[in-house]
């Protein structure tokens, strides 16, 4: 059974404007699920509905196998969660801002120093929240997160501010939350930075989801889509040659072509040479995730 189950969720602000449109996605047990999307693409408006925080539509979202429309209690106190930027109190710290959460949450106050130290802010702790850079505010919102151990983590942009070594420590805490049987919801459009950590990958676009699976499954998915260059001292001769539909586009002495298997390759090359053209360079060219998000946003995928 998943953590996360949202099934034909549909929401919208204005009748005539759906955000959310038919949209269904799982997040396994002990996964890293990376929520991907471009600004506006419905990744924040998803989160608030699976946290109550918005009211769909349509549709049922169910967490740890209860339909969240009758969860209990007990199901909020197994969910940590980061939306967007903390809301934080200006003249508190962040070690004061941890104690109010114990208050509220039932939890031992003993638990704040370890919190603090796994987003390091154990140094800062005195620190007013005002003086707070972005980032600091962000490690100061994943520790509220954290601080009742939840089982499932649902954090929107968390690395949103960080310097590159703020990122690398998060990226290693969320691994290291996975390892001990955590499941996390991670939204985030750095596809960079998904790449190196999700388990399993879910893209939407227009509040629609446009794909989903593991990276197995998304590394499939990238292997059909290569392309081949092709760089030799005359293209415009080359595509007498080359079949016009295999041709993507033109870059000054190379060609970019569709897919094609070997045979087809060592056929090509034998024309061109045949031909007295000289081929300099052939290679397939393979994308990383941020281009191959590109590419699905572009197409539709089956």
């Amino acid at each position: 059974m998943p953590t996360l189950e949202v099934q034909n969720l549909h929401f919208s602000y204005q009748r005539r404007h759906p955000i959310l449109k038919d949209l269904s996605f799982s997040v396994p047990e002990q996964s890293i699920y990376g929520f991907l999307g471009r600004n506006g693409a419905g990744k924040s408006t998803t989160i608030r509905n699976i946290l109550g925080l918005l009211r769909p539509k349509q549709g049922h979202i169910h967490i740890f196998g209860e339909d969240m429309k009758q969860a209990p209690r007990s199901i909020y106190r197994r969910i940590g969660a980061l939306i967007e930027a903390p809301s934080l109190y200006p003249n508190l710290s962040a070690q004061d801002h941890l104690r109010l959460a114990c208050r509220h949450q039932g939890v031992n106050e003993q638990r704040i120093p370890s919190v603090l130290a796994q987003v390091g802010l154990l140094a800062a702790r005195t620190k007013l929240s005002r003086h707070y850079s972005t980032g600091m505010k962000q490690r100061l919102g994943l520790a509220m997160a954290l601080l009742h151990e939840p089982d499932l983590l649902i954090l929107d942009e968390p690395i949103n501010g960080l310097d590159p070594q703020g990122i690398s420590d998060v990226r290693a805490l969320l691994l290291d939350l996975q390892q001990q049987g955590k499941t996390i919801l991670l939204s985030s459009h750095l596809l960079s930075e998904i790449e190196k950590i999700a388990s399993h990958v879910g893209i939407i676009k227009d509040g629609t989801l446009l794909f989903e699976g593991d990276q197995g499954a998304l590394r499939s998915w990238k292997q059909g889509q290569q392309q081949l260059e092709i760089r030799l001292n005359d293209p415009e001769q080359a595509k007498m040659i080359i079949p016009a539909d295999s041709i993507v586009q033109q870059d000054g002495q190379r060609l970019i072509l569709q897919q094609m298997d070997e045979k087809a390759v060592a056929e090509l090359i034998r024309q061109l040479v045949q031909a007295k053209l000289e081929v300099y360079e052939v290679k397939r060219l393979t994308s990383d995730l941020e281009q191959l998000f590109m590419e699905i946003n572009q197409h539709e995928v089956s």
